[in-house]
């Protein structure tokens, strides 16, 4: 009669080693030296830098009289050029050349600028070219004013 066939099976006990990985040598990229760098201290006359930051401070802390919003954030402001002798000169327009405070406002500014701590001189420059409208408002004073 016909025998059974015997049929070996070998226990596995645990699965393959993974094959070996290859080695891969690369050239530095961009990203190498990109990280590595550390930031540099900003200039304390450029944005970001202590005085003008400390500037910008202190423009945020004046108020239009009839607008309940710092004239910063109303777009009052063009501009803010700290040299680095702590010379400051503030470029800046009013709402309307016929405005109640027009006289005073710039007056207002240097006194308060002229308190920051490493200001030596303060200047205002008072232009009406471009003239200021709404748009020059940061969403903050829009938002203020319900028009966000």
């Amino acid at each position: 009669m016909n025998e059974p066939h015997k049929i070996e099976i070998e226990e596995i006990d645990a699965a393959p080693p993974p094959p070996p990985r290859a080695r891969v040598d690369r050239e530095p990229d961009y990203l190498d030296g990109f990280l590595a760098k550390k930031p540099e201290p900003v200039p304390a006359g450029e944005p970001g830098g202590e005085i003008y930051d400390a500037v910008i401070a202190a423009l945020k802390e004046i108020y239009d009289p009839e607008i309940p919003v710092n004239i910063y954030d109303l777009g009052l402001i063009y501009g803010v050029d700290v040299t680095g002798d702590g010379h400051v000169a503030v470029t800046m327009t009013l709402t309307t050349p016929h405005c109640p405070v027009a006289e005073s406002m710039p007056g207002e500014v240097e006194m308060q600028v002229s308190t920051v701590p490493g200001v030596g001189v303060a200047e205002v420059n008072l232009v009406w070219d471009p003239p200021w409208d709404p748009q020059k408002m940061s969403d903050e004073a829009k938002l203020e004013l319900g028009m966000l």
